[in-house]
């Protein structure tokens, strides 16, 4: 993907993590890029706690795709997966992640929060440990800020 499509994809994942902030949840966002590094094959936004955006979007595509075809997809999120999410999209054998912050700055925007307990874990660690070799683009200096400002209000009125 080029430099552009990164932005542009992230973007798109932002306002998927815009809609479903409307929708009373979690701002957070996710897309399926195929392999042209252009189409959009599926987005979600965040459901609950335990269905993020990244994990019902890597189940959803592992039950729709061969993981042959996934391993050549991205999956472009808006913030870095968190364990539950890496390992969901480890297992979904999508081959690429892209995401716009980092899991320490979403933990700087949320602080200690109930709903949000951020473990300091980055995703590149999570892959390092498994047996295939995803490609980690992120965080995207470019957009982060625009990832960030739906967290900054949104956490302090919780």
């Amino acid at each position: 993907m080029t430099q552009a499509q990164i932005e542009k994809h992230l973007r798109r994942a932002n306002a998927v993590a815009q809609r479903a902030m409307g929708l009373g949840h979690h701002p957070f966002g996710a897309i399926l890029v195929a392999p042209d590094g252009e189409t959009v094959l599926a987005e979600q936004g965040n459901v609950d706690t335990v269905n993020h955006a990244e994990s019902v979007l890597a189940r959803t595509a592992a039950l729709n795709f061969s993981p042959e075809y996934l391993w050549q997809c991205t999956l472009v999120t808006t913030a870095e997966p968190c364990v539950m999410c890496a390992g969901t999209q480890y297992w979904a054998n999508i081959g690429r992640v892209v995401y716009g912050m980092t899991e320490q700055r979403l933990l700087q925007l949320t602080g200690s929060h109930d709903e949000n307990p951020t473990m300091d874990l980055p995703c590149r660690d999570v892959f390092a440990r498994g047996q295939k070799a995803i490609e980690v683009v992120g965080p995207v200096p470019a957009v982060e800020a625009e990832m960030a400002a739906l967290h900054v209000d949104f956490w302090k009125s919780r």
